[in-house]
């Protein structure tokens, strides 16, 4: 039987702090398990300290469609937008990317006076689904940005939900806001977060 390699004093801490930092933006057990190294009771005995309670049982969000609706579409677009620059031209490591996207995702929301609509698992489980090739990003005929769609749906001459929502949505002052932020920023582009963060505390 083939012993593996040990892990250093270093890398087990770094484990621990990953473990922490994601327990803090709400990941749940089955992230914890799937992205760290660590032992699954180590794990719960973290969550507890970090939490102060135990950590919840349940199921995941198992379904692609949660992200097709109006609201949750430009959110998770996005986050996705900050993910995969984060991931694919800062150089970041997936978990990094993960962590850090989601930050960024959540200060633009409260810049903006919105509320956040994705949670950490609903961001975790939207990159497993791009990765097991379900979802894509297809750019927007008018804003140019891009945003979450089905794998095999349509890529040329589609609008986003921020261009055109529907007839019911986008009549409070914060979703209008929203609206206005994504489209300033093209569903999520990192550079502009600033700017369009700017346009939707103008426009409350």
């Amino acid at each position: 039987m083939t012993m593996l390699p040990k892990k250093s004093l270093a890398e087990d801490a770094q484990e621990v702090f990953r473990a922490i930092a994601l327990i803090k933006l709400g990941a749940r057990m089955q992230a914890l398990e799937s992205e760290l190294t660590l032992s699954r009771d180590r794990m719960v005995r973290i969550y507890r300290e970090a939490k102060g309670v135990s950590p919840p049982k349940g199921m995941l969000p198992f379904s692609a469609d949660w992200y097709m609706t109006w609201l949750a579409n430009i959110h998770a677009s996005l986050f996705y937008n900050a993910y995969a620059f984060l991931k694919h031209e800062a150089g970041c490591s997936h978990l990094d990317a993960l962590t850090k996207g989601y930050r960024l995702y959540l200060e633009h929301c409260e810049h903006s006076g919105v509320e956040a609509v994705l949670d950490l698992t609903r961001a975790w489980t939207l990159v497993r689904f791009f990765d097991a090739g379900m979802l894509q990003l297809t750019r927007c005929c008018r804003c140019t940005g891009k945003f979450v769609a089905h794998k095999h749906d349509l890529q040329n001459n589609v609008v986003c939900g921020a261009c055109q929502p529907p007839s019911r949505a986008g009549k409070t002052k914060k979703a209008a806001a929203l609206a206005a932020a994504l489209v300033a920023d093209p569903m999520g582009d990192a550079h502009a977060f600033a700017e369009s963060a700017d346009v939707a505390s103008r426009a409350v």
